[in-house]
């Protein structure tokens, strides 16, 4: 309960009065697939993401029940199994655009967000996943892809399906936010 206060607050905090960048529909990717092998890949369409356009900072939440699979058996046994969606119903991060400067933005640029990923309970430092910012008519575009190994997140993959699914897991994502 303390998390999800904390998570509040901190989207208040960073929103409160300042230049800010809003989505409800942000999307992330992740996939986890071993070649000849069935698809292990969902997608998440429903991420709220804020940016503070004064500092470069961001917050993102993703519920993790919102990430969809092709196949609803994959889907239950990641909820139940793995992410353990019950216990650990929320991945977040926050972090900071690095070299963020909102009066030097046009057209697309790239960049770089530090910051730090909780999922599964467990919390990552990320130092440098690269990023294209684009800003055009009030509106930021931000995406980008980076890996992250399931194994660090404390999530164990049975035996009997390791060489179906792999340890290290890529992540896209793509967010569309608008100026509030």
């Amino acid at each position: 309960m303390k998390k999800i206060l904390f998570i509040i607050l901190f989207f208040c905090a960073i929103s409160y009065g300042q230049n800010k960048f809003l989505t409800k529909t942000g999307t992330i990717n992740f996939e986890a697939s071993v070649p000849s092998f069935e698809e292990v890949a969902a997608k998440n369409n429903s991420v709220t993401v804020i940016i503070n356009a004064e500092n470069g900072e961001i917050a993102v939440l993703a519920l993790v029940k919102a990430f969809r699979f092709k196949n609803a058996l994959m889907e239950e046994h990641f909820n139940e199994n793995y992410a353990e969606s019950d216990k650990f119903p929320k991945a977040t991060f926050k972090g900071k655009l690095l070299d963020f400067s909102f009066e030097k933005l046009s057209g697309t640029t790239n960049l770089f967000i530090a910051g730090e990923l909780e999922f599964h309970g467990i919390t990552k430092q990320f130092s440098k996943i690269p990023v294209s910012l684009e800003y055009t008519n009030d509106k930021i575009i931000l995406s980008g892809n980076f890996s992250a190994k399931a194994s660090d997140f404390d999530i164990k993959i049975p035996k009997i399906v390791q060489s179906k699914v792999k340890d290290e897991v890529q992540i896209t994502f793509n967010f569309e936010l608008l100026k509030k």
